[in-house]
């Protein structure tokens, strides 16, 4: 056996898994990271741990392979509250800390606090690494935990500040396993009693509806999904997360339901007689807090992980395997389409509706500009094969209303909750997708969060864009202070939400050394897309939108 440290074992089982950037806040196992100069691996420093995480996260989601963060103990509480969003959208992530050293536990060492059960809520597993012979294992089974059934994050505290559990040398055996190194691991096939039970409950609905959510995109289903919906004339509602995986102007997209939703699809899902989740968790956003599709409704549910089939709506049919897989094993079953006419005229009507309503503001001409015609320009400026991004909040609720999404190979990547995650997260799914064009949607509440990794972007010349709506303020919260102040704020209730209007964000995206393009008209919004897509390099297109400009609430049944 060889004889290596710990660093150098991690830095060769990092360029085994073609893992091409780690993301990290010094100093944790800089050994290691020497050890990496030579394997063609960036080591992206940030300026805080949940940006680090955050970064580790949209590599993960855009490469479908483990994203890796590190950070010192003291560090160790901010990358774990970074982790929250890759936990909630079942991305991949591998978070290497320090840790206490049993020598100088419970002595009060500087910097030093028991971090490791916070990390119980945020990963799907959290190991501690307190012998460097365990090394090894530990990490191959960190990517197993990461990559089998639903991804997730997982968590590796390694003794000593530091990591310094990893600079003793000692033998060890070189062993990378390829079948971890990417999402899904294995593809489980689901029993064919299940299937049977599903085409039939399919076959004979009069309504039915595919609710396909972000499994469907981790399985690389997309193709067997859309297959599957032509061939029974089904018509698609997607998640936030799964808002690519048909084409906007396929005649069964019905678009996003839940709380971020098009009125639309929430009327499709309201009036179906049959639900099929696909990938979806069927959690509060999606389904409008259950209420959409309405509780007691007939469901069908395919996961690859068995404690969430039946857990939000009970089944007629539980369908436990990967999504894939599944989805031709129901292709081959299903047999020829069934005819509803009457379902699908009643469904592309309400489409058709929702599109000639949401036009109106698409096309807008006012000044300050509509969020609705920011959404229209990137929607038909976005090239073949380009990357739309987008924060939470009322990024979440634009973007999955308004963009639409048509071109071959297109991708939307959202923020599962976490306000500020979207520009970080950028960064390094342009890391992952090097050759693809990029772009960002966030508001300014969300850029301000990680305002310093302009610096980053600069340094390491990553040329992602990052749009920012910029209406100086939290205007998603006006109707919340509105109701604290009784229905009418007053004094200085508007310092809670506003922000200056002084700062430029295109100005000091220049000081940071990336390039800054300020936009207050609707027409210049395409010109300044283009000029940031020839700038290889980082750039910020500001555009000045309406305060005033709030989002549609979710359409609801009555009661």
């Amino acid at each position: 056996m060889p004889r290596m440290t710990g660093n150098r074992y991690f830095a060769e089982a990092v360029h085994a898994a073609g893992i091409t950037h780690v993301f990290f806040v010094p100093t944790i196992m800089l050994p290691a990271m020497a050890d990496m100069e030579d394997m063609g691996i960036r080591r992206v420093v940030t300026h805080g741990e949940k940006a680090a995480a955050y970064m580790a996260d949209g590599y993960a989601r855009a490469s479908r392979q483990p994203g890796l963060c590190l950070s010192q103990t003291i560090g160790s509480a901010n990358l774990a509250a970074g982790l929250r969003d890759a936990f909630m959208a079942c991305s991949p992530v591998i978070a290497l800390t320090g840790g206490n050293d049993a020598a100088s536990r419970y002595k009060h060492v500087y910097q030093e606090i028991e971090d490791f059960p916070m990390w119980e809520q945020v990963t799907q597993a959290s190991f501690q690494v307190d012998a460097p012979a365990r090394s090894p294992d530990l990490l191959r089974q960190a990517s197993r935990v990461a990559t089998s059934g639903a991804p997730g994050p997982v968590h590796l505290e390694l003794a000593g500040t530091h990591a310094q559990v990893l600079e003793r040398e000692m033998e060890l055996t070189p062993l990378w396993e390829e079948r971890f190194m990417k999402v899904p691991a294995f593809r489980p096939e689901p029993e064919p009693d299940a299937v049977r039970a599903a085409v039939q409950l399919l076959a004979q609905a009069a309504r039915p509806v595919i609710l396909a959510g972000g499994g469907v995109i981790w399985s690389g289903a997309e193709a067997e999904l859309a297959k599957l919906a032509e061939q029974l004339q089904i018509p698609v509602a997607t998640s936030l997360n799964a808002k690519a995986v048909l084409s906007d102007d396929h005649p069964l997209n019905v678009g996003v339901p839940g709380t971020y939703s098009r009125w639309c699809a929430n009327r499709v899902l309201a009036d179906a007689d049959l639900v099929f989740f696909v990938g979806s968790h069927a959690g509060g956003q999606v389904t409008t807090n259950w209420r959409v599709p309405k509780p007691g409704v007939a469901a069908i549910q395919l996961d690859i992980d068995p404690e969430e089939l039946g857990r939000n709506y009970p089944l007629k049919a539980a369908l436990l395997g990967d999504a894939k897989v599944t989805l031709q094993k129901l292709i081959a079953a299903a047999g020829s389409a069934g005819s509803r006419p009457e379902w699908l005229g009643r469904v592309q009507s309400l489409v058709r509706e929702y599109r000639e309503e949401s036009d109106q503001m698409r096309s807008s001409g006012v000044v300050p500009i509509r969020p609705e015609r920011i959404c229209k320009e990137i929607s038909d400026w976005l090239p073949e094969g380009g990357v739309v991004l987008s924060d939470t909040g009322h990024s979440g609720m634009w973007t999955g209303q308004m963009i639409r999404l048509t071109r071959p190979g297109q991708r939307f990547i959202r923020c599962a909750g976490s306000v500020g995650w979207g520009f970080p997260a950028t960064l390094d799914a342009k890391c992952a997708l090097s050759d693809r064009p990029v772009v960002r949607f966030c508001g300014d509440g969300g850029f301000y969060y990680h305002l310093a990794e302009l610096e980053t972007a600069a340094r390491f010349n990553i040329d992602a864009i990052m749009l920012v709506n910029n209406n100086y303020a939290l205007n998603q919260e006006k109707h919340l202070f509105d109701s604290a102040y009784g229905g009418q704020q007053r004094g200085r209730a508007k310092e809670m939400w506003h922000f200056s209007h002084a700062v430029s964000f295109a100005r000091v995206a220049e000081a940071m050394g990336c390039v800054g393009i300020r936009v207050e008209r609707p027409d210049d919004i395409r010109p300044a897309l283009e000029k940031a897509l020839g700038a290889h390099a980082p750039v910020v297109v500001e555009v000045i939108s309406d305060v005033d400009a709030m989002s549609k609430r979710a359409w609801r049944p009555t009661a």
